[in-house]
């Protein structure tokens, strides 16, 4: 199941209104995405430690994801910094390490770093469902909204599904392994649980219309945009506007 370990809280982030929360989340990625200066990055991954901090999120879980994030950079770290033409830095053995290839791995580990952090302190720390009204709120199509929504409820079910043929499978002494049969087995049971899956689907659908679905959600907690909350948008644009001064104002 989906743990929504972070998803509450009383810190000052779990307060904020989620429609400010992840618009706050989109555009912090995208102006440290397209940041390519030391200084703008290093003050956006500040600014995400800082996001972080306010959150108050147990250190454990959050090492855990950054744990599985910089272990996919540890994979460019490997691979660029001798594979990318530049000025040499240093050699190692046939290799040649050049200098531009390392400082994009660097550029790349702490961006991805900052909004990874940025991400959990301000939209991990809300339920899915309160995710999915608050981007219904900021005008993301509908359809995109039901399916987060649709599919964060039933992929438990679906996974139950799973369960259960692997169960009957384990019943009639099947074991693993690699040969012909294991791969056999596993395509029927994919096939058999994309059935399962359309027949359910179909099932639920007719449910949602017999109850008088008209294609929306209806929410019924509304959300409030409070003195705070204006106070938090203005801090979080002088943040972005100092990443953009940073990162391109001419270097005199």
């Amino acid at each position: 199941m989906i743990s929504e370990t972070f998803a509450f809280g009383d810190s000052p982030i779990h307060r904020m209104d989620p429609r400010l929360r992840v618009a706050m989340a989109i555009f912090f990625s995208i102006v440290t995405a397209v940041s390519n200066r030391f200084p703008a990055v290093c003050l956006a991954l500040f600014m995400a430690c800082g996001l972080l901090g306010l959150a108050r999120l147990p250190l454990r879980p959050v090492l855990n994801r950054l744990f599985l994030v910089n272990g996919l950079v540890f994979f460019i770290w490997l691979v660029m910094p001798w594979t990318y033409q530049g000025t040499p830095l240093f050699t190692l053995g046939p290799l040649v390490i050049a200098e531009e290839g390392v400082r994009l791995c660097a550029l790349i580990t702490i961006k991805s770093n900052a909004i990874i952090l940025a991400l959990i302190a301000l939209t991990a720390t809300m339920p899915v469902a309160t995710l999915g009204h608050a981007l219904h709120h900021l005008r993301v199509p509908g359809k995109l909204v039901h399916l987060l929504l649709m599919t964060y409820r039933y992929i438990f079910v679906i996974e139950t599904e799973y369960q259960q043929l692997m169960r009957a499978a384990r019943i009639r002494c099947f074991k693993p392994g690699t040969n012909l049969h294991t791969y056999k087995t596993f395509a029927y049971l994919v096939g058999m649980l994309f059935v399962r899956a359309a027949a359910r689907g179909e099932r639920v659908h007719q449910a949602m219309i017999c109850r008088g679905f008209n294609g929306k959600f209806i929410c019924l907690h509304d959300f409030s945009f409070r003195q705070t909350d204006r106070a938090w948008a203005a801090a979080m644009g002088i943040g972005l506007i100092g990443l953009g001064v940073l990162e391109w104002t001419p270097i005199i």
